[in-house]
């Protein structure tokens, strides 16, 4: 399934080719969201055009959305998407989180602080809408709880008929202690094993998930029992600590322990020093919902950095980015026009910055592969970092 092209002398970057049933994907690479089977203000005719490789859809709203007899009877992601290219679905692990202790502690999967009661107050905590047990977790929609387990995600992943799927888990807030933590790497290491059990389609790649929230023994932990079972690639998700710093580090503490010939996901992360952190430490692909979220918000991303269409109300009559290719690029727009688009909150606003964000990502990964192959990651990495840092 996965072949290692190229890696670096001096880091653990590496290039390599990815084999799916709709075709390869070239590593380093950016999997773009498309939450409910589509990208958001991408038409699908668009999507090959911005040089995408492979998107994810999201398992558990899709069950939600779609429901049991839809799902029976469902076309499959890549007739709905009409994207004949690579897919991969996350196993409704995260939703775990992000509709339970994601609200109730008002933290996302990394905290920048441990907050005190004031602080608390300043954010928002809102109701934990998820019991998990051992056997699973359940789902509260307005009353109604809806179970879900690893038997069942495999089962849902099946019917949406993605190249890649993931092992269901439990993803851990970084407000949890090491108790906890380790309590909920059991329950996903025992789910993990259920996922392998259950899976029955050949053509699917089933990817294990490595947990263990920012501790060191527990992600080591996690990461040998994880990578010793038969999985086709790995993701690493969870909490990932206070910081970037820590982020790096508990990718230290993960990736020398899992399979170098398989490949190795980083679930939810995609800033520009984000990327190159994990790609140096081993990563091969990543998502996350920056390029399209942050372009439907008026952000627009370039080789110099994040520019906020919607605060930048003096914009220049300028390119998005100069010497941008990409088909929003091509026709001409200024950013003067852009901003003004979102003033009047023309939908096209959304459409032409997530062409070109998307584009964007896909460059600078393609750049990325670039740059390893020719032994030059370091030099690629120091010069990108700079202009960042000075816009």
């Amino acid at each position: 399934m996965f072949t290692i092209i190229k890696e670096d002398k001096n880091s653990s970057a590496r290039t390599g080719v990815i084999e799916t049933a709709h075709g390869i994907v070239q590593t380093p690479a950016y999997v773009i969201v498309g939450t409910h089977a589509t990208v958001r203000c991408l038409p699908p005719d668009a999507l090959l055009a911005t040089k995408t490789q492979i998107v994810i859809a999201n398992t558990y709203h899709l069950w939600r959305t779609l429901g049991e007899k839809k799902l029976d009877s469902f076309e499959g992601l890549h007739a709905r998407m009409e994207w004949n290219g690579a897919i991969m679905t996350d196993s409704g692990g995260f939703q775990v989180f992000s509709l339970g202790f994601s609200r109730e502690h008002g933290v996302g999967k990394i905290a920048s602080i441990f907050p005190d009661e004031e602080e608390k107050k300043e954010r928002k905590i809102q109701e934990n809408l998820v019991r998990i047990t051992n056997d699973g977790a359940y789902f509260n929609e307005g009353g109604v709880e809806y179970f879900l387990d690893a038997k069942t995600s495999i089962a849902i992943q099946e019917k949406l008929g993605a190249d890649i799927i993931l092992a269901f888990d439990e993803c851990t807030s970084p407000l949890h202690d090491h108790a906890y933590t380790a309590e909920a790497l059991k329950r996903t290491h025992r789910w993990a094993k259920i996922c392998l059990d259950q899976k029955t389609k050949k053509y699917q790649k089933l990817y294990g998930i490595v947990q263990g929230g920012a501790f060191e023994d527990l992600r080591k932990e996690s990461s040998v029992f994880i990578g010793a079972l038969p999985f086709h690639g790995f993701a690493i998700g969870g909490s990932l600590g206070k910081s970037r710093e820590e982020m790096a580090r508990v990718l230290e503490w993960t990736i020398p322990y899992l399979p170098k010939e398989k490949p190795r996901h980083l679930l939810g992360i995609g800033k520009i020093e984000d990327i190159f952190s994990g790609v140096e430490r081993g990563i091969d692909t990543f998502d996350c919902v920056i390029p399209t979220r942050e372009a439907r918000h008026g952000a627009i991303w370039t080789h110099n950095g994040r520019v906020d269409m919607k605060k930048n109300k003096n914009a220049l009559p300028l390119p998005l980015e100069i010497g941008c290719m990409c088909n929003a690029c091509e026709t001409g727009i200024t950013r003067k026009e852009l901003v003004a688009l979102f003033k009047s909150k023309d939908q096209k606003a959304g459409e032409l910055v997530t062409i070109h964000n998307v584009f964007f990502f896909n460059t600078l990964m393609e750049e990325l592969r670039k740059a390893i192959n020719e032994g030059k990651f370091h030099e690629f990495k120091e010069k990108m970092l700079e202009k960042i840092r000075k816009e």
